[in-house]
């Protein structure tokens, strides 16, 4: 860990390290816990007896430049775990974006979980009940999908064709039968 990082880690536990740069973070609103739970139960039901392991806000060491606390992940590697947190790549990576935040989960921290090889990443926005899922492609993680849930209004002005289009659940790449439901993921939110 840098010297900036471990002198910011014994005054305060809300921060991110980014390309050497450290970012204070701000308390997470109603929504954001509320999906972030969501996912974190539809990962671990899935998960259970299996040999990838869910997490939510722990630490994971890409670098010594690069700490961040992801809302919600996957790891599949039980050598990355230690007991301070994670120091590797995790497989899937899921960022609930805020007005404060968003930029940096889809630039910066981006460009971190490309590089060092996050196999899927996700990003939340709980306003817009939206998730965009990428996917890696060789060296590069690629947009697969956005997910949407429709209000009622937007849903009967989609013809039959359009309806059938529309994915009501998200197929995680690590298992081959893996799902989540968006209404799982949205639940409770208003």
């Amino acid at each position: 860990m840098s010297e900036v990082a471990y002198s910011y880690s014994q005054e305060n536990e809300d921060y991110e390290v980014i390309n050497g740069q450290v970012y204070m973070m701000s308390r997470p609103g109603t929504n954001h816990m509320i999906i972030e739970r969501n996912i974190l139960t539809s990962f671990q039901n899935y998960l259970k007896g299996k040999r990838c392991i869910p997490f939510n806000e722990i630490d994971v060491f890409l670098s010594e430049d690069d700490n961040f606390i992801p809302d919600v992940l996957i790891v599949c590697d039980p050598e990355i775990i230690e007991s301070d947190g994670i120091y590797g790549t995790p497989d899937l990576v899921v960022e609930i974006a805020s007005p404060s935040t968003a930029r940096r989960d889809r630039m910066e921290k981006f460009a971190a979980y490309e590089k060092y090889g996050v196999k899927e990443y996700w990003i939340v926005s709980p306003q817009e009940k939206r998730v965009e899922v990428y996917l890696r492609k060789d060296d590069r993680l690629v947009l697969d999908n956005v997910y949407s849930i429709y209000h009622d209004f937007e849903w009967k002005r989609l013809t039959d064709e359009q309806k059938a289009m529309v994915k009501q659940s998200i197929k995680v790449s690590l298992y081959d039968d893996f799902y989540v439901k968006l209404e799982d993921i949205f639940e409770d939110i208003k």
